[in-house]
């Protein structure tokens, strides 16, 4: 069987991230897989304007796409990346965080959350995977959400993260071609896409590093103190990404690891059911109690007055 496997990037054209993403790409055609490659800097991506009508549909169960399809390149892009067995996304990072080229594109993804559209018949379920490379120039100090701000835009879209690669310590253009270790790594992220594409659907898993992350659900590196969810549910700790619930225990040798706790993937991102979850949040918090109560935007529309009429100074 060929499979379908598409590389995305956001980074300069010939430089570091693009070079490793088609080391692993070139790993995936050598397995036989149907390769295609773009970058995001080659599209026009408008910003989300935030006017919320792809979840206003969602809240009512319908389905109204993004006001911007007709307007930008995101709609041409979606068509084509939904339609693959996977993806392997490879994006620089500046500041600690993905680089903007790419999160402007990646928010845009909520009018395609594939759970809703399942939900509501507009599309049948398809298994996707993804492996993410991110790519900086220091430390993992300088690119500590970098990976799980990637890992974030992947559930609206379903794809499931089966290996990441954090490319450290590369901040000349091309500099990763003096790293073997470094070009071997990626080429291993193509191979370990390829064996995960052939274990049968549904059983698909992790296949990269083992000891990655503090989450076993996810392997990302972000945990938070928990807090109380809009339907009282609570977990002491969570993760930040999947958000999966549980504590902090310590193990015989002193260290400390994550547990999850017995419900504590009731709400899990990386699965449609936990994703549903938040729609059921969304149907209350925006529709139920806003756009369904005229009380509540009658006073809204009634105190907004005083900040529309406020004005400041701006630059001159």
């Amino acid at each position: 069987m060929s499979y379908k496997v598409m590389g995305i990037t956001a980074g300069r054209k010939n430089s570091n991230a693009e070079i490793l993403l088609k080391e692993a790409l070139m790993a995936c055609e050598d397995a036989g897989a149907e390769v295609i490659m773009i970058n995001l800097r080659d599209f026009n991506i408008l910003d989300c304007t935030g006017c919320t009508a792809c979840t206003q549909g969602m809240s009512q169960g319908k389905n109204v796409g993004c006001v911007l399809d007709k307007k930008d390149d995101k709609k041409r892009i979606m068509d084509v990346m939904l339609a693959q067995d996977a993806v392997i996304y490879s994006v620089p990072t500046y500041d600690l965080m993905p680089s903007a080229t790419y999160l402007k594109f990646a928010q845009r993804s909520l009018a395609y959350e594939t759970a809703f559209l399942e939900t509501i018949g507009a599309i049948e379920h398809k298994e996707r995977i993804a492996g993410l490379i991110s790519v900086g120039g220091s430390t993992r100090a300088w690119q500590s959400m970098a990976l799980e701000g990637m890992q974030a835009t992947m559930f609206t879209t379903d794809f499931k993260v089966v290996d990441m690669l954090l490319a450290t310590r590369v901040p000349g253009p091309a500099q990763c071609l003096l790293d073997d270790g470094l070009m071997a790594r990626a080429h291993k992220m193509g191979e370990n896409i390829m064996k995960a594409l052939a274990m049968p659907e549904g059983e698909r898993k992790w296949v990269g590093d083992e000891d990655m992350g503090w989450c076993p659900n996810c392997h990302s590196n972000a945990l938070v103190l928990g807090e109380r969810q809009w339907d009282g549910l609570f977990y002491p700790i969570e993760c930040q990404v999947c958000g999966a619930g549980g504590t902090l225990e310590k193990t015989e040798d002193g260290k400390w690891k994550f547990v999850i706790q017995k419900d504590g993937l009731l709400k899990d991102r990386t699965t449609v059911s936990g994703r549903a979850k938040h729609l059921e949040e969304i149907g209350k918090t925006q529709g139920e109690q806003f756009f369904e109560n005229p009380e509540a935007m009658a006073t809204v529309a009634q105190r907004k007055a005083k900040y529309t009429a406020k004005k400041f100074r701006g630059i001159d």
